[in-house]
């Protein structure tokens, strides 16, 4: 996830040293890929194979009417991959024995989005060209790829970081009695609007008004917008705490950024990005969330700039949530912005309760 990896340039989230090889205490994982026939989008466009790439750990186990009661769904950010998950920060606080996700325990299913990872996305080949898709097509596809490719026919949990927790929302009401539960992390249920769509729009426009991004038809990434593109970035992803503490100098403060950029560099490709920041013009829950069913706890960070508490948006929806739970986690010397979204040493302690809250009665597993 790009949020993630801006996280570790910066230094605010802590990894295993160099030299010192981390440990996998989960199953490893296993990776594949589902072609979804004749894909329709929420536009109408239609592709005649859409494939999702996915990465899965453990196995499904069934009750004796043949519903899974194990599978975890966990998506990613924007810009992200499933994939992404399996470090020392998040899969090794969650996905190891007798941890909260233990993957000898639970059937855990990280798919990249559309338009992200190794599933199907504008540099493919289609570039421009490629179908407008929406969160409800990322939520769509997936949707077929867990009963059609993967057999699971219910969710123990939905769970995502910021644009995957937005997907979460989605889940909540378009599949309300497809899971136990659901976590959100880093999203508000609402329209993207006031200062989270204009900083979308401007990393997009910056990319299109580079004479050398040529309507998407660039032999080579227009460095200029993407340039301009990772200004908005950076500063939707700031942690003002963390970046004064990591930079308390000009010198410093302009290492980590030269360092920030040339990674976006190396990473983004400016026809994915569009598309990819593009993806949630139409994402507005808000008037279905009396629809969700499952309990649903929500968790932002105080000092998140993509979703300040200070718009007051969650206190209001929440109560719109049958089972609905807002939690602010405050600013601390651990929360790092947005990011915090990855850190489940910070906001593990709720995920232990949502799943004690919906433990399921026991049922004799047929397997």
């Amino acid at each position: 996830m790009l949020l993630f990896r801006m996280a570790l340039l910066l230094g605010w989230l802590a990894l295993p040293a160099a030299g010192q090889a981390p440990t996998q205490p989960y199953p490893s994982p296993q990776t594949g890929d589902y072609e979804l026939p004749n894909f329709r989008f929420a536009s109408g466009e239609t592709l005649p194979e859409l494939r999702l790439h996915y990465t899965t750990l453990g196995q499904p186990r069934r009750d004796k009417s043949g519903r899974v009661t194990n599978a975890v769904l966990i998506m990613h950010g924007t810009t992200g991959a499933g994939g992404a998950f399996l470090n020392a920060q998040f899969a090794g606080h969650l996905f190891g024995p007798g941890q909260l996700l233990d993957a000898t325990r639970y059937y855990l299913i990280l798919p990249d989005a559309i338009g992200h990872g190794q599933s199907s996305k504008p540099s493919n080949g289609l570039r421009m060209q490629f179908p407008k898709y929406t969160y409800d097509d990322m939520v769509q596809a997936d949707y077929q790829l867990l009963t059609q490719k993967l057999g699971v026919n219910h969710l123990r949990l939905v769970m995502g970081t910021s644009m995957g927790g937005m997907e979460t929302w989605v889940w909540g009401y378009q599949h309300p009695d497809f899971m136990d539960a659901l976590l959100p992390l880093a999203s508000l249920p609402v329209e993207i609007a006031g200062r989270n769509r204009m900083l979308r729009k401007m990393a997009i426009d910056m990319i299109e008004m580079d004479p050398a991004w040529q309507n998407g038809q660039y032999a080579t990434e227009p460095r200029v917008g993407l340039a301009g593109a990772a200004s908005s970035l950076i500063m939707m992803t700031s942690s003002p705490k963390q970046m004064q503490r990591q930079a308390p100098t000009r010198t410093l403060a302009e290492a980590a950024l030269a360092k920030t950029e040339a990674n976006f560099y190396k990473s983004l490709d400016a026809n994915d990005f569009i598309y990819q920041f593009d993806a949630s013009r139409d994402y507005n829950p808000a008037p279905h969330l009396g629809a969700i069913r499952a309990p649903l706890f929500a968790i932002n960070s105080a000092d998140d700039q993509v979703n300040p508490p200070e718009l007051g948006i969650l206190e209001v929806e929440i109560k719109k949530v049958p089972r609905g739970r807002y939690i602010l986690l405050p600013i601390s010397d651990l929360t790092t912005g947005h990011g915090t979204h990855s850190n489940p040493a910070i906001w593990g302690p709720y995920l232990q309760e949502l799943l004690r809250l919906t433990e399921p009665a026991p049922h004799p597993a047929a397997n």
